[in-house]
C-alpha cells in the first residue's frame, strides 16, 4: 500500500502548465499594506478560474500548544481584519478562546500563489454575527441552527433528524439567532505573499505591522 502511494505521488506534478500561470510578480512595486495587494491578488485567482478561492486553511492551537487545522471561509477582509465564523463550542472555537491567535493560509495553484497571514483573534459582537449568518444561504443557517459542532455523534439518524429540523426552522424563520455562532476576526501583524517561478525562484514578500505601518522584506525562498 505504501509502495502503491509513493508511486502514485510520482505521477504528480506541481503546476502544471496545461492548467497554470505563474504571472510575474514585481514585489518592489507592490503596495504599502498587505490588504491592498491580498485584495488585488484575490480578483485575480477569481479571474483566473481558481475553485472556492474563499476557503482557507486556519490553523490554531490547544492550551497545550499543540496545533491544530481545518478549512474554513473566508467571509470578508478589511482594515479590522480577516474574518472567518464558526461556533464558539466548536473545537476551534475553545481553541481561540484558550489562545486567541492564529493563522490563515490561502492557496491558488491556478496562478501558483499562496498567502499566509497570523496574529491576534477577536470576537465581532453578536449582532454582526448573526447579521453575517443571516446573510448567507438557507443551508448555512440550517447548519449553524443544527449546532453541537466538533460533539460526539451516536448515529447518523440522529444526524439526520436534527437537520431536517433545522432545515425546516430555517426555512420558517430566515432570521433565527443562533447563540454560539461566534464571528471571528484575525488582525494580522504579519503576511506573506508567495509567487512560484517555473524556475524555483520563487517570489516571497513578507509584511511585518510596526505600529500603525508596515515594513516590507523579500525572503529567500
Amino acid at each position: 500500500m505504501a509502495k502503491d502511494l509513493h508511486e502514485l505521488l510520482r505521477t504528480l506534478r506541481v503546476w502544471d502548465p496545461e492548467v497554470t500561470e505563474l504571472p510575474p510578480f514585481d514585489a518592489s512595486s507592490a503596495p504599502d499594506d498587505p490588504l491592498s495587494l491580498f485584495t488585488q491578488w484575490f480578483a485575480r485567482a477569481v479571474a483566473a478560474g481558481e475553485r472556492e478561492p474563499h476557503t482557507m486553511t486556519l490553523s490554531t492551537s490547544d492550551e497545550e500548544g499543540r496545533p491544530d487545522a481545518r478549512i474554513v471561509m473566508l467571509h470578508g477582509a478589511d482594515a479590522a481584519g480577516w474574518s472567518f465564523a464558526t461556533h464558539a463550542t466548536s473545537s476551534k472555537g475553545r481553541q481561540l478562546a484558550a489562545r486567541p491567535y492564529a493563522a490563515l493560509t490561502f492557496y491558488w495553484p491556478v496562478l501558483g500563489r499562496q498567502v499566509r497571514v497570523r496574529g491576534p483573534v477577536t470576537s465581532a459582537p453578536s449582532e454582526e454575527a448573526q447579521a453575517d449568518l443571516h446573510a448567507r444561504s438557507t443551508g448555512a443557517l440550517a447548519a449553524a441552527l443544527t449546532g453541537r459542532q466538533s460533539d460526539v455523534l451516536a448515529s447518523a439518524e440522529e444526524l439526520s433528524a436534527a437537520s431536517e429540523a433545522a432545515w425546516e426552522h430555517a426555512r420558517d424563520h430566515p432570521t433565527a439567532k443562533s447563540p454560539t455562532w461566534t464571528l471571528y476576526r484575525l488582525r494580522p501583524d504579519e503576511a506573506e505573499f508567495f509567487q512560484g517561478d517555473a524556475a524555483r525562484r520563487h517570489t516571497r514578500l513578507r509584511y511585518r505591522r510596526t505600529g500603525d505601518a508596515w515594513t516590507r522584506d523579500r525572503l529567500w525562498p
